[in-house]
């Protein structure tokens, strides 16, 4: 069956050539409608499938109050097998359309992440980090038979075991976790307030709405503005809107129009940041690779240069070659600037300094001035 299609508001300043998917809501179910996408064309999937909560008649409260739980069709399986399959099938076609180097994201709780786990690994996935979502605000357990289930459970995955430059925004994530590399335990409260979609009569929309803050945090680490990320279980378009927000395409796949409505609803509604918001924090590892070597072919620094360390204990002579010499040894201005030292390593950029204006620079700031070079060339 072929997926009918739902615009919901391209983002600002998407080219005029975008595949006629892109930024849109396809209409169906998240195996067929994938149909629609090429192979290897997603930068970036999060999966909020439905969990198989395998509920067993009305949940009530102390009080006798009914909780308004999840018992929507689309939540019921007739048995473990039959989640299976059709586990197996949509990760199947998400993994046909996720690019070599896209990764994908999957919430559940325990009720179904262990059994989606199993079958990622079983297809191929490469698991990266589970991350688990600790709620502020948890619901109750009402019976008081088990411990309050305070949290759900992300798994973080490469398309396989051999993907290379995979996006993971670390340096961007450290510093903004006050310098302090980001762990796999994320804090957020579930979706209350003006954030809960709810229609005319106050019920809400969707029973299980994931907090824009969430996606945010997934998005933000794990993908860049431009990039294409897709939601196969598109909901009311939290995915979408938060995609649009940071710069980011989407394409959603959902079958109930309801949920189709208030999606694109919301997500017309929703204004992307400006480009200075949007800029991201590179790090060390997302520079180009500067050579010594490439400095002397830049004119940044003459064979025959003195290098010398902060208090001018050791001195070094750059060679044309690109290696630097003490005395009758020579080598890499790391290996040198060890053994000036007597140490097993040193990093020989920030070791070795050059003369300038009458004091002393780090050569480091010559390999930035080449970096600089590089870029606007590539530009």
């Amino acid at each position: 069956m072929s997926a009918l299609r739902q615009i919901a508001g391209s983002p600002e300043g998407a080219a005029a050539s975008s595949p006629a998917w892109l930024d849109t809501i396809l209409k169906g179910d998240c195996v067929s409608a994938l149909e629609a996408l090429p192979d290897r064309s997603i930068d970036l999937v999060f999966a909020d499938p439905p969990y198989n909560l395998q509920l067993e008649g009305d949940l009530h409260r102390p009080d006798q109050s009914r909780v308004d739980a999840v018992d929507d069709d689309w939540d019921k399986f007739d048995s473990f097998a039959a989640y299976d399959a059709f586990t197996r099938a949509w990760l199947m076609a998400v993994r046909r359309v996720l690019k070599p180097d896209g990764t994908i994201w999957v919430i559940g709780s325990y009720h179904n992440i262990f059994r989606v786990g199993a079958i990622m690994q079983d297809l191929g996935f490469w698991i990266l980090n589970d991350v688990v979502w600790r709620k502020t605000n948890p619901m109750p357990n009402f019976r008081g038979r088990r411990f309050q289930n305070a949290h759900e459970t992300m798994i973080w995955a490469s398309r396989d075991a051999t993907a290379k430059g995979y996006t993971f925004n670390y340096d961007a994530m450290k510093a903004a976790n006050d310098d302090v590399q980001m762990r796999s335990d994320w804090l957020f409260p579930i979706c209350t307030g003006a954030e809960r979609l709810k229609d005319d009569n106050g019920a809400k929309i969707h029973p299980t709405q994931k907090p824009e803050a969430l996606l945010a945090r997934v998005l933000a680490s794990s993908s860049k503005p431009g990039d294409i990320v897709l939601d196969p279980f598109f909901g009311t378009g939290t995915t979408g809107a938060v995609a649009r927000k940071l710069g980011r395409h989407f394409v959603g796949v959902e079958r109930e129009q309801a949920y189709i409505d208030a999606a694109s609803a919301r997500i017309g509604a929703a204004r992307p940041l400006d480009a200075a918001a949007l800029e991201q924090m590179g790090g060390k590892r997302a520079e180009p690779r500067v050579a010594f070597v490439s400095l002397i072919d830049a004119g940044l620094i003459k064979p025959g240069a003195r290098l010398h360390d902060t208090r001018r204990r050791f001195t070094a002579t750059v060679r044309a070659d690109g290696t630097v010499a003490i005395g009758n040894q020579a080598g890499s201005i790391h290996r040198m600037g060890a053994a000036a030292q007597g140490l097993e390593a040193c990093n020989g950029w920030t070791f070795w300094h050059y003369e300038r204006n009458g004091g002393l620079t780090p050569i480091d700031e010559l390999r930035r001035i080449a970096r600089l070079g590089m870029q606007k060339a590539g530009a």
